[in-house]
């Protein structure tokens, strides 16, 4: 199904008969097609700490194994994320971002833009969310085929991220754009005009910059822009543009890509497993276990990096300092050892929340509880008035080796 070996499918193709030492599982061409999962299968089983000697990326080793990425991530003393999240090193251009530092500067920014998606926050944002998602979902054509990506997935993460900034309503197709702009990159194995990139990304700092100096001359809110413009330790961020543009480039992806790929796979997988989507109809209150299912099956961003500051042993394998620690989520959601069937998407699991798709430790995803609240208000209200959203052709999806994302779901509503 969909591209990827089912569980209790026999082990033949490249995966498995590949020598372990010339496995590269970076390769981005293997995540738009679902190979990837293969490789990932035989790295778990024959080599969880897994060394590439040569890639697209330079040399780098693979954690496979939920255990040990929750030890890696939070282990942060040993793992740094200073400068680098991604596989690929940035080169000259690398503004830099609070989840790529370490303690204090980390914990000192992230703080600052906390509290806009703080747990308090979240009954205000429940009100806004789903009004915005009833007059989505209502709008939506009948009968007739549509891009749920882009109807749906994007529109309603688009607008929450707006209310996020507090950005411009009639600007707020700049926020997908630009988000996008971001994490097509080459640093992730897409083939981009780098310098064209880098232009883009210019013109959302001054956009934003604008924004940031008519805040900071205006009472405090809760938008992450006025947050970070009157916090002590951020509000001279507009000083330092680069660091500033980085900060606005981690929030506007972690705000918008992650969520709506789950929005668009939440929807693929209920039509993989139509027992499990029949199984949801028949009562809705399973919408509590559905959504952390499909943040575990869909695992929005496929990895994490880590630079070792010092030498370490993990699971029989010695890391040397300043080696590049990739932590693959992907993987570690599909862990036989520790998810049963972890290839099926079973939305009443006993334990749903049972995943590494947020991280662990001081990086562990600042917004998750609202990613959450989006899928739940989504579904609560797709029930309410569908009987069935088909899935009737194949996903496009992303090419990336950390975007698991999507640009075509098409999908037919029965009117």
């Amino acid at each position: 199904m969909d591209g990827f070996a089912r569980h209790g499918d026999p082990m033949t193709g490249e995966a498995w008969t590949t020598p372990l030492d010339r496995i590269d599982p970076s390769v981005a061409e293997r995540f738009a097609t679902g190979e990837h999962y293969a490789y990932f299968s035989r790295l778990r089983r024959d080599d969880p700490v897994h060394y590439c000697a040569d890639s697209a990326f330079g040399p780098y080793w693979s954690i496979t194994k939920f255990n040990d990425i929750v030890a890696v991530d939070a282990n942060h003393g040993v793992f740094s994320s200073d400068r680098d999240i991604v596989i690929g090193d940035q080169v000259g251009f690398a503004p830099p971002m609070f989840i790529a530092m370490d303690p204090p500067r980390h914990d000192a920014q992230r703080k600052a833009a906390n509290p806009a998606v703080a747990p308090g926050r979240l009954a205000d944002l429940e009100r806004i969310i789903r009004e915005r998602a009833v007059t989505i979902l209502d709008s939506l054509p009948r009968n007739e085929t549509f891009n749920w990506v882009e109807l749906v997935s994007k529109e309603l993460t688009t607008q929450m991220l707006a209310i996020l900034f507090d950005f411009p309503f009639e600007d707020r197709h700049l926020l997908p754009y630009w988000s996008d702009v971001t994490t097509t990159s080459e640093t992730v194995g897409i083939a981009v005009d780098m310098a064209q990139r880098e232009r883009t990304l210019h013109e959302c700092l001054a956009y934003f910059s604008d924004l940031w100096r008519k805040r900071a001359a205006a009472p405090p809110k809760f938008d992450f822009i006025s947050l970070m413009a009157h916090h002590p330790e951020t509000r001279d961020m507009i000083d330092n543009p680069m660091e500033l543009l980085g900060n606005l480039m981690l929030l506007i992806v972690g705000g918008n890509d992650t969520t709506r790929n789950s929005i668009s796979g939440g929807l693929l997988a209920l039509n993989q497993f139509p027992q499990q989507y029949a199984k949801l109809k028949a009562d809705p209150s399973l919408v509590t276990t559905l959504v952390p299912e499909i943040i575990r099956w869909q695992t929005p961003l496929a990895h994490m990096r880590r630079n070792a500051l010092s030498d370490i042993e993990l699971n029989g394998k010695s890391i040397r300092k300043g080696d590049k620690v990739i932590m693959w989520y992907v993987s570690g959601n599909r862990d036989e050892e520790v998810i049963e069937t972890p290839d099926d998407f079973i939305l009443d699991r006993d334990r749903p929340r049972h995943h590494v798709s947020f991280g662990f430790g001081i990086h562990r995803c600042m917004g998750n509880r609202v990613a959450e609240l989006q899928l739940r208000i989504l579904w609560e209200e797709i029930l309410a008035r569908f009987d069935h959203v088909e899935v009737v052709g194949e996903p496009v999806r992303v090419t990336s080796n950390f975007v698991q994302g999507y640009e075509e779901l098409p999908v037919r509503i029965a009117g």
